[in-house]
């Protein structure tokens, strides 16, 4: 969760101030003092989570074919390739099974 300063529209960082954690500006002397917890939870998603970065459900249309299920033997499934790591790095392929009853995925 990002916090904007209202004065002047930089960032705000979080630190510990002298009673309390807050919120404060680095270029102007705006400060806000958090006045109860902020959490956020992400579900999982399937594949480690990578789903939710990769558009959920709707990241398998329009994906190719490639080699057979591992887990039901379907000689089809859908894959597609994300750059997940730096550039120098090779893509990872993330697979799907085309077979409704079984739908595995897995990666590579």
């Amino acid at each position: 969760m990002l916090l904007f300063c209202p004065a002047c529209g930089n960032v705000l960082v979080a630190e510990e101030g002298p009673r309390c954690h807050r919120f404060a500006c680095t270029t102007c002397p705006y400060v806000r003092n958090v006045t109860r917890k902020v959490t956020r939870r992400m579900g999982d998603g399937g594949l480690g989570g990578w789903m939710i970065v990769l558009g959920g459900g709707s990241a398998w249309e329009n994906v190719g074919f490639h080699q057979p299920c591992p887990k039901c033997e379907h000689p089809r499934a859908y894959f597609m390739q994300i750059q997940t790591r730096s550039a120098d790095e090779p893509m990872t392929t993330f697979y799907k099974c085309c077979n409704a009853q079984c739908g595995h995925r897995w990666r590579d």
